[in-house]
């Protein structure tokens, strides 16, 4: 079973003292959202641990997150009832595999991406072309030091974007993927995501990592997620990063999911799909991939302001994609002294469980 992130292992040892704090200074709370209506259950046990979706005229193609059990470690083809059909393996072992995309053509991109610890030489993108039954490894490497991401994207010409988790920033190839070689990566941009109240397992930490991405099947939207909530961008010209680093996006809030860290299109755009990994719930409980209403360009005001959520918060800017990682905090959780006292709190509880990892 993986071991969460690092700053999520820190706000649960926190969360007492921070509910706590909440009490005085958190706005007070939005009204509660709506949560997603239920699509189909996955009962295949090899699947507890799903980070990564894509839909398919057919069903939907999932990946778990970088398992220990040799079985576990597919591409995954579901039927629309979510039974698995199909199993494609990985010719050697991946490190830690978090999303997925699909091409216009069906190439299926298997972000290998993870790394909670930060120490990864290379990340590896695994391209899967229609009908074959052998994903290609194609490697790839930062340009300044070790990131942990959960989110790939596509751009309008096919090229991947990988947005990191904590910092939100946004890399991309900087020339054609080849097998057998390293091609490296350099930062195109960085997003600043919106603050929300979003119910989530993870409080305020959890509004402010992103956990996956998707790119519409028409090319005129790209959606990234967080524990709690979908933030969708309008793409123009295929322009995905300064979609993701200068547009204002709408915001759909994905209430109280276990651990979500998958959402993708429907075939036909108009619904947002998520699903959360299901090995740290309760025995017997089942991943259930959920159906949300996406937001449509409509949503945006005509007066030009930015548009409320249905959760009742305002989108902040998106930074420039000339802004670097000072320009923000890793997590987003305000300004002032009220944001303060929460990133203290959270890092005590950081330094509390490094603590006791030691002894």
């Amino acid at each position: 079973m993986r071991v969460p992130d690092e700053m999520i292992r820190g706000a649960r040892a926190a969360t007492a003292a921070a509910a706590l704090l909440a009490v005085a200074v958190a706005p007070a709370p939005a009204a509660a959202s709506p949560s997603g209506a239920p699509v189909c259950q996955v009962r295949d046990d090899r699947l507890t641990e799903i980070s990564g979706m894509v839909a398919t005229d057919t069903g939907f193609v999932v990946v778990n997150d970088g398992a220990d059990e040799e079985s576990r470690r597919r591409i995954f083809f579901l039927d629309e009832r979510c039974a698995v059909v199909r199993a494609v393996p990985f010719p050697s072992e991946p490190r830690d595999t978090e999303d997925l995309a699909i091409g216009p053509d069906g190439t299926v991109w298997v972000g290998d991406i993870g790394d909670n610890d930060r120490t990864r030489e290379t990340v590896a993108l695994w391209r899967l072309a229609p009908g074959a039954d052998r994903p290609v490894l194609l490697r790839l490497a930062y340009p300044d030091r070790p990131h942990d991401a959960e989110a790939l994207l596509l751009t309008g010409d096919g090229r991947p974007l990988i947005v990191t988790k904590g910092t939100a920033e946004v890399y991309a190839p900087t020339g054609a993927l080849r097998p057998g070689a390293t091609v490296p990566l350099a930062k195109v941009g960085q997003v600043t995501l919106p603050q929300t109240t979003t119910s989530n397992p993870y409080s305020f930490v959890g509004r402010g990592v992103v956990t996956g991405a998707a790119t519409a099947p028409d090319g005129r939207r790209a959606v990234l997620r967080t524990y709690a909530d979908a933030f969708e961008y309008d793409v123009r010209d295929g322009d995905v990063v300064a979609a993701l680093t200068r547009g204002t996006p709408r915001i759909t809030p994905l209430p109280d999911e276990p651990q979500g860290e998958s959402i993708t299109y429907s075939t036909d755009g108009t619904s947002l799909l998520t699903v959360s990994e299901s090995a740290d719930q309760p025995a017997g409980a089942r991943a259930t991939i959920l159906r949300y209403r996406a937001a449509s360009a409509t949503d945006t005001t005509s007066s030009g302001a930015a548009p409320t959520s249905p959760s009742g918060t305002t989108p902040a800017t998106i930074a420039s994609a000339g802004n670097g990682p000072a320009a923000r905090s890793d997590v987003p959780v305000g300004a002032g002294i009220a944001g303060a006292a929460l990133v203290a709190v959270a890092l005590a509880g950081l330094l509390w469980w490094r603590r006791a990892s030691r002894r």
